[in-house]
This record gives structure tokens, sequence and C-alpha cells, in this order.
């Protein structure tokens, strides 16, 4: 049974800081990128202890535990206590490559142009 005081699960990706704000954390949720158990949640369901989510985050898909509920948000030393990162390590060494080979642009080569930067959206997943 779900406790009363549960937060919504977009407040909890918020709150353990895996996005940088609700709205954001909000928009995932009802475009599908946050799952748990395989099926897609929506930002109203309720969090539970000992739940696994996943959850598409820029190029890499990040797996965590529910160690703990909480419903404000908590310093980035504390996010150990609420949450276990499961994570495999092949989707951090992904980012490494991406952020070494793609985003390296030529010393005073200036900002990169439309084409270059809706490239670099697409190739990050970010929604402009």
């Amino acid at each position: 049974m779900v406790k009363a005081d549960a937060p919504r699960i977009d407040k909890w990706l918020w709150a353990v800081r895996l996005f940088k704000t609700r709205s954001m954390a909000t928009q995932a949720c009802r475009a599908g990128k946050v799952k748990v158990d395989g099926q897609a949640v929506k930002p109203s369901r309720e969090a539970q202890a000992g739940m696994v989510i996943t959850l598409q985050s820029g190029p890499i898909r990040r797996t965590v535990k529910v160690v703990e509920l909480l419903n404000s948000r908590v310093g980035a030393k504390l996010v150990s206590q609420y949450m276990e990162d499961l994570t495999p390590e092949e989707e951090y060494r992904k980012l490494e490559i991406i952020k070494t080979q793609s985003v390296m642009r030529p010393f005073r080569k200036g900002r990169p142009t439309k084409k270059e930067r809706r490239e670099m959206d697409d190739w990050f997943g970010w929604d402009s």
C-alpha cells in the first residue's frame, strides 16, 4: 500500500537532482522518457521505495532505484541516501566519448551555426 505522503514521481526525480527543474521532469514523463517496469509513467504516479526507474537523459539511459521517499529537493551530497544508481558503466563511457568527439569545435571557430546546433540537439536528444 502506498503511503499518503508519497510524492509524485516527477517531484521525486527533481528532488534527487535527476532533472534541473520539476517542469523538465514532468515533460520527460509526458514524453515517455521515464519508465517503471518497462512502461511509461505519468508524472502524477506516486513514487514507492524499491521502485526501479529507467529514464532517458540526453544520450544515455539511466537506471535508478528509489531507496527512500522525499518531498523537497536535497543537496547533491545527500542524494545517495535517497536513490541507488544502477546505470551500467557503459552508458557513462558512451557519454564521455560523445563529449570528447562531437562537442569539440576548432579554436576560434565561433558559435555553432543553426544547422550545427540542430545536429548537436539531435545527437544529444535535447528538445529545443
